[in-house]
């Protein structure tokens, strides 16, 4: 027999201040992650609301198999109508609030509403059976790490939190959304960045979630199998895929690759291999553990990757955590920032201010570019992150990112899409991952579903595209870390083992294309159409490569064939996430 429909659901009314907890719907039973934010947001918001105003909803959703003993699974989806994009969004993160909300039995939490009055602050504290709103004005305008060291002082050892720095109370539209790691200072450096849904949470006057879950145990599976596919899957992972340089020093070890294929942008994307690509490089992080300290850890409970840095100064002091290789791209390459010391300390900055590191990267490179300042001034640069925090005009043009740069500088060469900044794979040599960031509901995410072949033929850029967004989709929904590397296969099995029932690999596919589907039918509500599906008209133009040059030149018929499925092949279930 199956196991029975599990969970709560937790909505969270801002505009009342009240909170109310009730069973989760039958319906939703196999959606989690982003499937579940998706749902939800196609059902419950109004996809023509303003994303600052009320009416706008904010989902905090773990992922299905958060909270249970399947490894590498806690991951949260937040979700949100974009201020960025003007879409519908998913930022997934790290860190231990999704496992400890899904320990509790909280399968999303649903916050609607905002306050009267825009100056003040509010918490949500989250326990298994209950959860309170609080004033939090003490804590307004606090930058994300020395709100963390406040809470710690207060809550218990083992609390998690979900927090915005000053840029979401600002309500800029680059705000990210925080979640503390599984370190012992709980560091607030895992985000979800992408989309601005950080302003979404200060929109509702939230400045933090804590979550208690204390020695809540996992979840428990209906069928024992479940414990020793975990475990089989943990040992052919560690043995195998877990010993190569990626993901065993993290994505940071990547910057070498990537440069080798044109898709390390330099100097906002007019070129697309960078001189500094030895400084910049991962390894060089690697290298500093031995005398520095620092090293590799887990940044949710459970997670058997361990590819998150932890990254210390020269005096052996903790300076940054998760520095990541599209951060040493967006915010060093394309930049012309040659060394990965000044990204570390840019990374910190973005972090405790609370913004997205790819798209204030490629917000900077365009006032660098526009004239704004030269190319490679690490500590300029610097400087006018810290002016985001102290909110003025230009430092909200750089939190309101990229595209609101190049209308402030009057400035042609803006990378994005859907008004969201190309992150640091590039669509030029990567045309299906062009054709992602043209057809994904979220704009330009690589994350939506990245392809990386940059041999491949025309006939097939449409469907590399939609088989890595059906794949990426499942993965998000599942809460496995991509990562890890689950194919659709695995996930399969992985749920059939959990709920005791039969689930084939063709169902959980249709949930990713499922999951597409109603992110792009939200879209089409808010108003998108195929004019929207527009590659940024420099990425047409400037020319990157060697001998031989690399534009976008996808036509509109092949992006658009992205939108219609194609048969199901081999392919699609054993493939694992680029």
């Amino acid at each position: 027999m199956g196991a029975e429909i599990e969970g709560k659901l937790l909505r969270v009314d801002m505009t009342r201040l009240v909170t109310h907890i009730e069973a989760f719907p039958e319906k939703w039973k196999y959606l989690g992650g982003r499937a579940l934010s998706a749902r939800i947001l196609l059902e419950e918001c109004d996809p023509e609301c303003a994303p600052l105003e009320t009416d706008n909803i904010l989902v905090l959703a773990p992922g299905l198999m958060a909270g249970t003993s399947a490894p590498t699974s806690g991951r949260l989806s937040v979700g949100g109508k974009s201020p960025l994009t003007g879409g519908i969004k998913e930022a997934n993160v790290g860190g231990d609030p999704g496992q400890d909300l899904m320990k509790l039995g909280y399968r999303a939490v649903i916050i609607k509403g905002k306050p009267a009055d825009p100056e003040l602050r509010f918490a949500l504290d989250v326990t298994g059976d209950s959860a309170t709103i609080l004033p939090a004005d003490e804590h307004k305008g606090k930058w994300n790490y020395p709100l963390i060291e406040d809470l710690t002082k207060t809550y218990t050892k083992k609390a998690s939190f979900i927090s915005i720095g000053p840029a979401g109370e600002m309500q800029l539209a680059g705000a990210s959304v925080a979640c503390t790691d599984h370190s012992q200072e709980r560091h607030p450096a895992r985000h979800a960045g992408r989309g601005g849904l950080g302003a979404v949470m200060g929109s509702k006057g939230l400045k933090y979630v804590s979550i208690e879950a204390g020695g809540s145990p996992a979840r428990k599976p209906a069928d024992k199998a479940f414990f020793q596919l975990s475990k089989k899957y943990t040992r052919d992972f560690v043995a195998g895929p877990g010993q190569e340089p990626f993901p065993k020093w993290g994505t940071s070890v990547i910057c070498e690759e990537a440069n080798s294929i044109y898709t390390f942008p330099y100097k906002n994307r007019t070129e697309g291999r960078s001189p500094d690509v030895e400084t910049l490089d991962g390894m060089r992080i690697v290298e500093s553990f031995e005398t520095r300290g620092g090293g590799m850890h887990n940044c949710l409970t459970g997670c058997i990757v361990k590819c998150s840095n932890i990254v210390h100064d020269a005096d052996g002091e903790y300076k940054t955590s998760g520095l990541e290789f599209e951060t040493l791209t967006m915010l060093g390459s394309n930049c012309a920032i040659a060394n990965w010391e000044d990204v570390a300390d840019l990374d910190r900055l973005c972090d405790d201010i609370g913004i997205d590191t790819i798209e204030t990267g490629a917000a900077v490179a365009v006032y660098m570019d526009a004239g704004g300042m030269e190319f490679g001034d690490a500590e300029g640069t610097k400087r006018l992150l810290r002016e985001v925090a102290e909110g003025t005009e230009i430092g909200r043009a750089i939190g309101n990112g990229a595209a609101t740069v190049g209308r402030l500088k009057n400035h042609h060469r803006v990378a994005s899409v859907k008004g969201q900044a190309i992150p640091a794979w590039d669509p030029r040599p990567l045309k299906a991952a062009g054709v992602t960031y043209c057809t994904s509901a979220m704009g330009a995410d690589h994350t939506a579903g990245l392809v990386v072949d940059p041999g491949q033929a025309p006939e097939e850029f449409a469907r590399a595209s939609q088989e890595s967004q059906i794949l990426n989709a499942a993965v998000d929904a599942s809460g496995f870390c991509q990562f890890l590397m689950p194919n659709i296969e695995e996930i399969a099995e992985f749920y059939a083992c959990f709920y005791g029932e039969e689930v084939t690999r063709e169902r959980v596919a249709d949930m990713g294309w499922q999951c597409l589907e109603d992110e792009w039918e939200f879209n089409r509500r808010a108003g998108f159409g195929p004019e929207d599906d527009k590659m940024a008209a420099c990425m047409a133009e400037d020319a990157i490569g060697g001998e031989v040059k690399f534009v976008w030149d996808v036509p509109d018929e092949v992006v658009a064939s992205a939108y219609v499925r194609f048969p199901s092949r081999e392919e699609l279930y054993t493939a694992r996430p680029s």
